[in-house]
């Protein structure tokens, strides 16, 4: 799925981009809707949510990947998305403006299909398939858990019961 964008193009790199942060995050579609470029800091490999559900803030980690994609479309493909015009939110749409909800919803579909038709999925596999990972490879339920920005420890659970696919 990560490799579905074709990065030699401004919006298959957007994508890939967008993509990465999911997977390397594990924010919410509206959470990443919502980043403002100085939410991303590179040297420390954070990403702050500003106002995630219930309304809290949160740091989360970022993954070097991650950072080289969004670094990448920061200097190769925003300023020409910005068409001039200074714009906070992280990730541009092709007339500079945020990403529609339903239009981010669409595109993260299109590239799970091309990847593996058989497996219907949007931006919230990525939160699945990443607090599963997380929880595989020895993370602590707890720490897994604030990072999604979950009260409950259940809430975590259930993440981390479903079925992965290859990203």
């Amino acid at each position: 799925i990560l490799a579905g964008p074709d990065t030699t193009t401004p919006l298959g790199l957007r994508d890939r981009a967008v993509l990465e942060v999911f997977y390397s995050t594990a924010i919410r579609r509206a959470e990443l809707l919502h980043l403002r470029v100085a939410d991303v800091d590179h040297a420390r490999r954070t990403v702050f949510v500003r106002q995630g559900k219930g309304a809290r803030d949160r740091f989360v980690p970022i993954g070097e990947r991650a950072c080289h994609w969004v670094r990448r479309y920061l200097d190769e493909v925003r300023p020409e998305l910005e068409h001039g015009r200074a714009q906070p939110v992280l990730f541009l749409s092709v007339t500079g403006g945020g990403i529609a909800t339903d239009v981010m919803s669409r595109l993260v579909s299109a590239y799970i299909q091309a990847a593996v038709p058989s497996k219907k999925g949007s931006c919230h596999l990525f939160r699945h398939t990443a607090a599963t990972l997380m929880l595989d490879a020895g993370a602590d339920v707890r720490f897994i858990a604030e990072m999604l920005g979950h009260q409950k420890l259940e809430t975590t659970m259930t993440y981390t019961r479903v079925s992965m696919v290859k990203l």
